[in-house]
């Protein structure tokens, strides 16, 4: 089952969503990857969006996609 949050512009990016929820911030493009998003920016968000998380990947070194441990 996915996991899903509200973001607003007070989480700043999705770096810090991604640190927070996933534990590295460089893995922010997971989430925008997932939801259709281009920019980690949310500043933009007026109102609460919600968001669909990706599970959390250990066999991920870095957040670079296609660099694996």
């Amino acid at each position: 089952m996915a996991t899903t949050i509200k973001v607003t512009a007070a989480d700043v990016s999705l770096y810090h969503v991604a640190a927070a929820q996933l534990g590295d911030a460089t893995q922010w493009w997971r989430i925008a990857q997932l939801n259709g998003l281009t920019d980690p920016d949310l500043s933009n968000f007026l109102t609460p969006v919600q968001i669909i998380l990706p599970t959390v990947d250990a066999s991920l070194a870095s957040g670079v996609p296609g660099v694996s441990a």
